[in-house]
């Protein structure tokens, strides 16, 4: 029932930027924790950024001061916006939230990825 969908990757050029965004829909109690993952190839996925329901924000090193994570609660939409981006910057990025169930139970859900290229 619950579904992630995450869009608004594309081709940039070095120093340019892009807005990723995750919409969540389905029945749940609550969205909790949310993340945003990437992984270029050849290597494994890396944890870019996360978000907590109440806003507290968390980046990997390498993006901080460029990429800002954000969420609205009342759409349980989340946002990525990437500023100056580098080529390394490139992969499919991907995601993730903590969604609890009405049960109480807890769950991870995945959106399905959104590419990202940065060319020189």
């Amino acid at each position: 029932q619950v579904r992630l969908v995450d869009s608004g990757g594309g081709l940039v050029q070095v120093g340019g930027s892009l807005r990723l965004s995750c919409a969540a829909s389905g029945n749940m109690f609550s969205l909790n924790d949310m993340a945003w993952y990437r992984q270029a190839p050849g290597k494994q996925r890396e944890l870019v950024a996360t978000i907590t329901r109440g806003g507290s924000r968390n980046y990997v090193g390498s993006v901080k001061g460029r990429f800002t994570i954000s969420r609205d609660n009342a759409e349980n939409t989340m946002y990525l916006q990437m500023n100056s981006l580098k080529p390394e910057d490139t992969g499919v990025y991907t995601c993730s939230a903590v969604v609890q169930a009405w049960s109480g139970r807890q769950s991870t859900y995945w959106g399905q990825g959104t590419q990202v290229i940065v060319s020189s």
